[in-house]
């Protein structure tokens, strides 16, 4: 860089801390291009590059009258690396806080799947104790997800023995449930309420 470019930065530093905006765009025209060129070869990506250029420049205009600069060139710089190295630090940390809460959320579901499926096994072992209609009727509409008139067509019951099975089978099966956690209590209550 030579002496006459040198001074005419610093003019243009002396006219940028009096709010000078013929001054300030022509720094921004003589020094975007150099700039975006640090941004884009430390990031490889050109929006966020372009977003840092103007975050620089614009910091440049809000602090103008506070700057203390011995060298434009330097200055603008050190400013976008340290623009760069923020931006990212901070999408690390977004990446890190999405994979902690994407495994926050896999580990909560496998727990319940888990406690559905220990459910599951209590209810189907309870079941299993009832007489053979009762127990597949409960096992077909309660389990299997079947209508009660679609279990009395496959037993070859009428739908008002199927509804007397399902009755006797969830008192049965209330009665012998004993000590359940707050949520074997919902899915209980899921189970007996839906018909």
């Amino acid at each position: 860089m030579n002496a006459d470019h040198s001074k005419q930065d610093e003019e243009l530093i002396c006219l940028l801390k009096t709010g000078n905006e013929s001054a300030f765009t022509e720094i921004y025209n003589r020094y975007w291009d150099k700039l975006y060129y640090i941004a884009h070869k430390l990031l490889k990506d050109t929006e966020a590059s372009e977003e840092i250029v103007q975050e620089v420049f614009l910091v440049l205009w809000k602090k103008r009258q506070n700057l203390n600069i011995l060298s434009l060139t330097q200055y603008l710089s050190a400013m976008t690396r340290y623009a760069v190295y923020r931006h990212i630090a901070k999408e690390k940390k977004y990446s890190k806080q999405e994979n902690s809460e994407n495994l926050l959320q896999t580990e909560a579901a496998d727990e319940i799947d888990l406690d559905n499926k220990i459910l599951l096994e209590i209810i189907t072992k309870l079941s299993n104790k009832l007489p053979e209609k009762c127990r597949l009727v409960f096992q077909y509409n309660k389990i299997q997800d079947q209508s009660l008139q679609e279990v009395a067509q496959q037993l070859n019951i009428t739908q008002k023995t199927a509804e007397a099975h399902l009755t006797k089978a969830l008192r049965v099966i209330r009665a012998n449930f004993g000590d359940v956690t707050h949520l074997g209590y919902v899915l209980i209550s899921f189970l007996f309420l839906k018909k």
